[in-house]
């Protein structure tokens, strides 16, 4: 068959795999290019390494309502191949699944390699080419093809080429946004590009003492400038040297993109299963028990280790004031500060740091129902170079599967 008839896949992510597979299997003739030497690298880091793969929601409305940017634009993709597409793909592949709070799906063996390895596996099943290699440029003319330069020299026609280079986040794995100049030179419109699912700078210097702490079960509240409650949240969050990051907290930031980040804070319930009225009891009853100690010292059954200095200094109660002499009016306010813990938000982390980026190829100028360009014939899109993300959960992953799904799917490269 003619190298020019073939489908070419740039992008050995989710998406690029997928795509990659699913056009294989149609007996196309098709070509994977990946500049890192392993695949699915920025897959090897997801969900802490675990991978959640998608989520178990019911139906396509749910999918699209978790996509806050340009959710309707995937209904065609989700219909294609849905999460329950997803879980019988991978279980087919040998790879069992399970599901966790939240309704996030994971690999049994909870390691994210599993799911590269299942991956792979489907490309060898249709004998899908691949080779390391660095793009550099993208050509396509309607009714002829394209090619792809690689920055060694290497020049590669196609008759349909698809874009799954990823967005900006996570560098290290490859995601350069190499795709959004491909995209550009190939006339369409990216939007802004900005971080999103991202862990968040405070203007207070005390999280940095708590650095490495992980708290679970808490919930948090996110105001604007107005203090109008912007979202919030239940599960488990992470203070860092230069903030706060952790599942709860990533979500939340997906709610920040239109805002003023600068003129947010950000608000923790320590203790979300007690009612004020319940906790002030929970205190006096510690107190009672600690009777001869001092304040610093009555409060280890209550809060981590870690956090009870932090917890003494913004009480303004003297660490060493016999608990028996703290006045009602001072436990009161530890109350209210257990409850309502507040920081506030200076702005997002570095771009680089962010787990999907906000922002791509603008949807307009793709077919929802291929992922094919409606300026350049042949050329497709799939994945995270689109202009769409998702909060939390699996969503992102998912989204990226549909779409590499659809854009296989329509490659119209001769059959081998």
């Amino acid at each position: 068959m003619p190298e020019d008839e073939r489908v070419i896949v740039v992008g050995g992510g989710a998406a690029g795999m997928i795509a990659a597979g699913t056009a294989a299997s149609r007996g196309l003739d098709v070509l994977l290019i990946e500049k890192n030497k392993v695949l699915g690298r920025k897959l090897l880091l997801t969900g802490k390494g675990r991978c959640n793969i998608t989520n178990s929601v019911e139906g396509i409305n749910d999918f699209v309502a978790n996509t806050p940017v340009n959710g309707k634009f995937l209904y065609s993709a989700f219909h294609a191949f849905s999460n329950h597409d997803l879980v019988k793909f991978f279980n087919k592949l040998g790879l069992k699944t399970k599901v966790e709070r939240g309704g996030r799906v994971f690999p049994v063996s909870d390691k994210a390699a599993d799911v590269v390895a299942a991956l792979e596996k489907f490309l060898k099943q249709n004998k899908v080419q691949k080779i390391k290699g660095e793009v550099e440029k993208i050509t396509v003319q309607e009714a002829i093809g394209g090619n792809v330069f690689l920055k060694d020299g290497r020049v590669f026609p196609g008759r349909d080429i698809i874009v799954a280079t990823g967005g900006l986040s996570y560098p290290r794995t490859g995601s350069t946004g190499d795709g959004y100049r491909f995209a550009r030179e190939n006339g369409h419109t990216v939007t802004p590009l900005r971080p999103a699912l991202i862990p968040l700078e405070t203007e207070d210097r005390w999280p940095a003492e708590l650095q490495g702490l992980a708290l679970k079960n808490v919930a948090i509240f996110l105001y604007d400038g107005s203090n109008k409650l912007l979202y919030s949240d239940f599960g488990e969050m992470l203070f860092t040297h230069f903030g706060v990051s952790g599942p709860i907290i990533l979500a939340a930031s997906s709610y920040l993109n239109d805002i003023k980040v600068s003129s947010c804070s950000l608000a923790i319930d320590l203790k979300p299963a007690l009612s004020e009225k319940q906790l002030d009891e929970r205190i006096q009853r510690d107190f009672k028990k600690n009777a001869n100690k001092y304040f610093a010292n009555s409060l280890s059954d209550l809060l981590p280790s870690k956090l009870i200095p932090v917890i003494v200094k913004l009480s303004r109660i003297s660490a060493e004031k016999p608990v028996n002499q703290v006045s009602r009016v001072e436990r009161k306010g530890l109350v209210n500060l257990l409850k309502t813990l507040t920081l506030k938000i200076k702005g997002f982390r570095p771009i680089e740091e962010a787990i999907i980026t906000s922002g791509g190829v603008a949807v307009a100028e793709i077919n929802p129902k291929t992922m094919e360009s409606k300026i350049t014939k042949g050329l497709f899109f799939a994945g995270e170079v689109i202009d769409v993300n998702a909060y939390t959960g699996g969503f992102n992953l998912q989204i990226a599967f549909s779409t590499g799904h659809l854009a296989g799917m329509n490659c119209r490269a001769r059959k081998v």
